[in-house]
């Protein structure tokens, strides 16, 4: 059985946030939703020269997710395949996922009412594709989706 990983490598990105945009896109999110979010740190030196860092926040499709275990309604399950999942059409929006979420990963849909995090693009990956942030947009190429069971991350 496959089981789907999303990788980042954090010291590639450059903070284009063109992932964002294929997200958005890809999944019609309302506005002020971000499913993934690419953020600036702080401006360092290192080595006498500026240098800036960005951290892309995304659901991390955990082993044992804890937004899964704390939400009443079990809008939110894994699939045999890894992929964390939200029944949009079960949640309450009871929020208790959001605060569990240790990526800071899930939004809070205010004209739904419901909470929203990245499902991994499941329809696509159904169809043999692959998530939209990860299909070739990513421009320094740090983001990678691969079955966890072989070396091809």
């Amino acid at each position: 059985m496959k089981t789907y990983e999303l990788t980042i490598d954090h010291e590639l990105c450059w903070g284009c946030k063109t992932c964002e945009v294929a997200c958005k896109q890809e999944n019609r999110s309302a506005d002020g939703i971000k499913l993934i979010s690419v953020s600036e740190e702080e401006p360092q030196i290192v080595d006498g020269k500026l240098d800036f860092r960005y951290k892309v926040i995304v659901c991390r499709h955990c082993d044992d997710p804890p937004c899964a275990a704390v939400c009443p309604d079990e809008a939110i399950g894994k699939r045999d395949d890894g992929i964390v999942v939200m029944d949009y059409e079960i949640c309450t929006g009871c929020r208790f996922c959001i605060d569990a979420c240790p990526y800071d990963a899930i939004a809070f849909d205010e004209d739904e009412r419901i909470a929203r995090k990245c499902n991994l693009c499941h329809h696509r990956v159904d169809q043999g594709l692959i998530p939209a942030c990860a299909d070739n947009v990513c421009l320094a190429h740090c983001i990678h989706f691969a079955d966890s069971n072989t070396d091809e991350n």
